[in-house]
């Protein structure tokens, strides 16, 4: 049991997903695992520094810890968002360094990055020089078509001197002409032994890994090499998968709750924020996912993804979903 509880808080995590990690989905992620580490979708210092702080910021106290991932490349911008961050009562500040985008790349950050790595430990420094909460990086192991491993130790190295001391791995090259961000997911090979590799030539870092990840015994297959594993799409489109992370990697004994309780808690957080004025189906989006492999689960997803009941705002939509589990979907179709 000690052991578990000096393990890394980011033993097992969720990653940041644009379009996706928003509060409302870290709120259900919540409800399912108490102690799985979450990030915030990637948010630029310009939207920070120019824009409406408290839309890109505010979260619930009950989501945390959350840590804010940020994308840019000038260390007093990143700087003073770092600060904003940790005002806001965020756990991490998370530099991207792995987002392969056109867009991103126009901003001159993410994976382009890499091919800087002084410039990404300036950026390092500046943050870690106005903050006390941890100052991480979040990269790939090689950019377009470099392919030595060499190129990724030294960019670790590198960072690492300037007092980085976590650096979460997706194990995949980023393609940054030729691929869009989704292929860049998908078609670059895996390399999970050059992740194992950092942990071997920096034992003193915090290295965890991420991509292409799925299951448990896979979470666990990967922590005999590294200190934490990084959930992506599994745990968006199956967030249920979450359920026994807090006592198979974290010691806790207190009993996962049920898809229906974390349904019901599901339904008070939106009776919340539909007073608050929000949107129905921003809120259940991230749910449609909660009920996969049980039968019924498609007529479930069915019902909370029509837009003309979600315009109403009514939380009998839950009521009249749940008709649908446990229904055979041959019998549906």
């Amino acid at each position: 049991m000690s052991a578990i509880r000096q393990a890394s808080p980011r033993r097992v995590s969720v990653a940041p997903m644009m379009d996706w990690t928003d509060r409302h989905c870290r709120s259900l992620h919540r409800f399912i695992s108490r102690h799985t580490w979450l990030y915030t979708e990637m948010v630029t210092t310009g939207a920070l520094i120019h824009g409406d702080v408290p839309r890109h910021l505010a979260f619930t106290p009950a989501e945390a810890p959350v840590a804010l991932q940020l994308g840019g490349s000038e260390p007093d911008d990143l700087a003073r968002a770092a600060k904003l961050g940790e005002q806001w009562g965020y756990d991490e500040i998370n530099l991207n360094c792995g987002c392969p985008s056109e867009r991103v790349q126009r901003g001159a950050f993410g994976a382009c990055l890499m091919n800087e790595p002084q410039l990404v430990a300036d950026c390092v420094k500046a943050m870690r020089d106005v903050v006390s909460v941890p100052v991480t990086v979040k990269h790939r192991i090689g950019v377009d078509t470099v392919e030595d491993y060499a190129f990724v130790r030294d960019f670790v190295g590198t960072i690492a001197e300037a007092g980085c001391e976590v650096f979460i791995v997706h194990a995949r090259n980023a393609i940054l002409k030729g691929l869009s961000p989704k292929e860049n997911r998908e078609i670059p090979p895996l390399k999970y032994d050059y992740a194992y590799q950092l942990k071997r030539d920096f034992p003193q870092l915090e290295i965890i890994i991420n991509g292409g990840i799925k299951t448990l015994d896979e979470v666990e297959q990967h922590l005999q090499h590294v200190d934490g594993v990084m959930l992506g799409r599994e745990a968006y489109h199956n967030p249920y998968v979450l359920a026994d992370i807090d006592a198979r990697f974290y010691g806790s004994t207190d009993a996962a709750l049920t898809r229906e309780e974390v349904e019901a808690k599901l339904i008070e957080y939106c009776a919340s924020e539909i007073a608050r004025g929000t949107y129905l189906g921003a809120i259940v989006r991230h749910a449609l996912g909660l009920y996969r492999g049980v039968a019924g689960a498609r007529g479930w997803r069915r019902i909370l993804s029509d837009s003309r009941k979600l315009a109403k705002a009514d939380l009998a939509i839950f009521d009249e979903a749940r008709e649908y589990l446990r229904v055979p979907d041959e019998i549906l179709e």
